[in-house]
């Protein structure tokens, strides 16, 4: 008896600790429009997460943006606002890391089916990708930081005149030249830190 009731306690600790960690649809979804330009947030498209930890929509979208709440398995907090016409390439992407394929196999079989026509990859898009620090006590994200994606599917140094590696915060440059994922890449600068 005495070893089924700290079974159960043990189960219940386990169940509530998984639903504590996924934050209500609410906060999800007020975070997760962060990610796309201010002016389109209202009538974006949103993913977050259910209780059992799966990607489900949160709201349908009346414009051109889809954005991703953050990823509680993931550290630190992340949300990204997407054009529409990138969906079937995330979400693909998503399904081939739900079947506990790593980076590399997602990356070759989303490149075989972009090349093969299977897979719809446009022609250029925009990525946004938002950052930043939850503070414990107020739930408001901190220390924001966006960072800029613009897909160029088999783009390279050579076709955009941008370097392949980042040479300083704030400038573009070219990540996976020549491939399906080929995108310009801008970081944002470090904060100034006050004397």
């Amino acid at each position: 008896m005495k070893s089924t009731f700290l079974t159960v306690l043990l189960f219940t600790s386990f169940i509530s600790c998984s639903q504590e960690k996924i934050p209500d649809a609410s906060w999800q979804l007020k975070t997760a429009v962060l990610a796309a330009p201010e002016g389109q947030r209202e009538g974006a498209k949103v993913y977050g997460y259910d209780s059992n930890g799966n990607i489900v929509v949160l709201r349908e979208g009346t414009n051109q943006y889809v954005c991703l709440a953050d990823n509680p398995e993931n550290e630190g907090f992340q949300t990204a606002a997407y054009h529409k016409d990138l969906d079937d390439f995330m979400t693909r992407g998503r399904e081939l890391r739900n079947q506990g394929k790593g980076f590399q196999e997602v990356f070759d079989t989303r490149e075989n089916e972009v090349k093969s026509g299977k897979l719809k990859m446009p022609d250029r898009t925009t990525l946004f990708i938002f950052s930043g620090d939850v503070n414990p006590q107020t739930k408001e994200i901190e220390n924001q930081k966006v960072r800029y994606v613009v897909y160029i599917p088999y783009a390279t140094a050579e076709s955009t005149g941008l370097p392949d590696g980042p040479k300083a915060p704030g400038h573009p440059w070219i990540m996976d030249p020549g491939t399906h994922r080929a995108h310009i890449m801008i970081t944002p600068q470090a904060a100034v830190k006050e004397k």
